[in-house]
């Protein structure tokens, strides 16, 4: 019988590729975090990706059609809330003044938090929306 831990991680890869193959490196780790976040020079985008229905029908799209943009994100990482917690959890701690919230984006610069785009964001509104207040992120912090 498979296990618990085996089955979620084979029913989330798709979930995880959909970033990685457009380019999102994931920190998995809470190490890999602390070495990364925290030094990340220009614009970062952050993915708090989750396993939920909007993650799956609009944040992740529309996170995706946002690197279109002419002004797009220095650095792009992922994490991957309730699978990679303890890297989840240290990646919340750079995102000061936001509560935790996935799916949900962290733009930062230079390692510091610019803004959250937070879950009541992506889940009442379209993917041309949500793509947008990415883009304008963009264009505000680049």
């Amino acid at each position: 019988m498979m296990s618990y831990e085996a089955y979620m991680s084979q029913v989330i890869q798709p979930m995880r590729d959909e970033l990685t193959r457009n380019g999102f490196q994931e920190l998995r780790t809470a190490e890999e975090v602390e070495q990364t976040l925290p030094n990340a020079k220009g614009l970062t985008l952050v993915v708090v990706n989750s396993v939920c229905g909007c993650a799956a029908g609009l944040a992740r799209p529309a996170v995706v059609h946002s690197l279109k943009h002419e002004n797009r994100p220095d650095n792009i990482y992922t994490v991957f809330a309730g699978q990679d917690k303890e890297a989840t959890a240290k990646a919340r701690e750079y995102f000061e003044g936001y509560p935790p919230s996935s799916p949900s984006f962290a733009i930062m610069k230079d390692g510091k938090i610019m803004t959250m785009i937070e879950r009541h964001q992506i889940e009442n509104n379209d993917l041309q929306t949500i793509a947008n207040l990415l883009t304008n992120a963009y264009d505000t912090y680049k």
